[in-house]
């Protein structure tokens, strides 16, 4: 079940905001036990690089983000960490 969510979760966000890097890690094992995880659903992290996020807030991006998932979110995803950068972020030194 574990790697079809993360499939869902990929096709939505590549369809959605066409990211040039995506990682996303089921966490849903570190969360055994927690009220949240008995609906089945799990926890996921994702991080994901975009240029669809030039300009945007952090709450715009995560709010981009959470939109694509909207389906995932009803039936697959309980908890969703979002890490979500330009490439420009990722590329330039800090």
């Amino acid at each position: 079940m574990s790697t079809e969510r993360v499939g869902t979760i990929r096709r939505l966000l590549d369809a959605a905001l066409a990211p040039r890097d995506l990682q996303i890690s089921d966490d849903s094992h570190l969360h055994v036990g927690h009220a949240g995880a008995q609906s089945g659903r799990g926890h996921f992290t994702v991080t994901i690089v975009a240029d669809a996020f030039a300009g945007k807030t952090l709450l715009e991006r995560h709010r981009m983000v959470y939109d694509a998932l909207r389906e995932a979110l009803e039936t697959d995803i309980h908890a969703l960490s979002i890490k979500a950068y330009t490439p420009d972020e990722i590329h330039s030194p800090h």
